[in-house]
């Protein structure tokens, strides 16, 4: 049996509580990973029941699941705006003593740019995770998406902060991943990040750095799923 903190039922939770924020005429972004996938589907089901939406897909995975659901697809420089952005996440501070709170880490599935771009966007942001996502710090590997020239030259300014990059290496064919906008990924670990909103501004600062996976103050709620309910953070 599945323990709470990875199980389907919690992420279905979780999915489903955000997608119900949607509403009548929203410019919806859509998220990437597992937890949004049912989100997703939620809304899908929705419009066919009537409701009318656009969404703005943040990756070609998420794209092709709201093709499938019925999800009317557009883009930002189609949109006015962004009503809602619904995302996951890799790992969210859940200590509301730290000075991160409710900051997170995202990029693995290697869309954190564009995740970024369209959730910095939207008027409401929120995240969706189960229990295994929470952490009284940010710990994880932080996904920096590099221009392939400069990636070893960020690589040497990461060790100068104190980080250990590593490329990211595709599972399925030889050499690196490569990000839906042509570019390299460096998983970068700092150990417990302290201050995001520090590392974040030096990381930004980089050349050759297009976008990093820390998002510090951008969420406005967490909705966490549990077997039995869901748990909601406001920021």
């Amino acid at each position: 049996m599945k323990t709470e903190g990875g199980s389907d039922a919690a992420k279905r939770r979780a999915g489903e509580r955000a997608a119900e924020e949607v509403e009548d005429g929203f410019v919806v972004g859509l998220g990437t990973g597992s937890t949004t996938a049912y989100a997703i589907r939620a809304i899908g089901r929705a419009v066919d029941d009537g409701l009318e939406v656009r969404g703005i897909p943040t990756s070609f995975q998420s794209r092709q699941l709201a093709l499938e659901v019925g999800i009317p697809v557009t883009s930002l420089d189609a949109a006015d705006g962004v009503d809602l952005a619904i995302d996951g996440a890799d790992q969210v501070v859940d200590d509301p003593e730290a000075a991160g709170y409710g900051a997170l880490i995202k990029g693995g599935g290697a869309a954190h740019t564009r995740e970024k771009l369209v959730d910095s966007t939207a008027d409401r942001f929120v995240v969706v995770a189960d229990p295994s996502k929470l952490a009284p710090a940010l710990e994880r590997s932080v996904p920096v998406e590099v221009v392939p020239d400069a990636h070893t030259v960020v690589a040497d300014r990461i060790r100068d902060l104190g980080g250990e990059p590593s490329l990211r290496d595709a599972t399925r064919k030889d050499g690196p991943v490569v990000t839906d906008n042509g570019n390299l990924v460096l998983d970068c670990a700092f150990g417990s990040i302290d201050d995001p909103d520090a590392l974040a501004t030096v990381l930004s600062g980089l050349p050759g750095v297009l976008e990093h996976g820390l998002f510090v103050g951008l969420a406005d709620a967490t909705y966490v799923g549990r077997e039995n309910g869901v748990d909601v953070r406001t920021y």
